[in-house]
């Protein structure tokens, strides 16, 4: 049986009409013509269809639209656009932090939700941020960097450290 649903989606409101139990992930792709999020694995294991609810990156593949309530959801083209990237897409970008580009949605995602919990993560914070986030082709290292690049302090007498000579 299907009911309508309403959902805040990169800030606007829509309206679909599905089953309650239907993934977020196929409402996004198939309803409204979000690509952000990728279907994976199906499973919730993989990351490529992480978006934000609320700031928590959460799985859009294993959520169904029932759970949301009237939380705000967040997908890659919500948090910037080609002309104005997010500062995390922008690194990503300056990095090459990309070969399929299949992963970086949920890496993207992954990072923003890291970020707006802690300001500057250390490596272990980054790491376990990204853990469950699979990439295939190999550009590990690149997406490291950019993460490593967008979540250092700002360098300078004002962030009160100190290079040592």
């Amino acid at each position: 049986m299907t009911r309508g649903t309403e959902l805040v989606v990169n800030g606007k409101r829509v309206r679909v009409d599905v089953a309650p139990q239907t993934p977020l992930l196929y409402v996004l792709r198939n309803d409204l013509a979000l690509n952000g999020p990728k279907y994976g694995c199906g499973l919730g294991e993989c990351g490529a269809c992480a978006v934000l609810v609320g700031d928590r990156s959460v799985r859009a593949c294993a959520v169904p639209i029932s759970a949301l309530g009237d939380r705000q959801v967040t997908t890659l083209e919500g948090l910037g656009s080609r002309d104005e990237p997010h500062p995390v897409q922008s690194a990503f970008i300056a990095c090459d932090a990309a070969q399929c580009g299949y992963c970086l949605n949920g890496m993207i995602i992954a990072t923003v939700a890291l970020l707006r919990r802690v300001a500057h993560p250390d490596e272990s914070q980054i790491r376990e941020a990204l853990r469950y986030h699979l990439c295939r082709c190999g550009t590990h290292l690149e997406i490291l960097d950019a993460v490593r690049s967008v979540a250092a302090p700002p360098e300078g007498p004002a962030s009160g450290h100190r290079e040592e000579r």
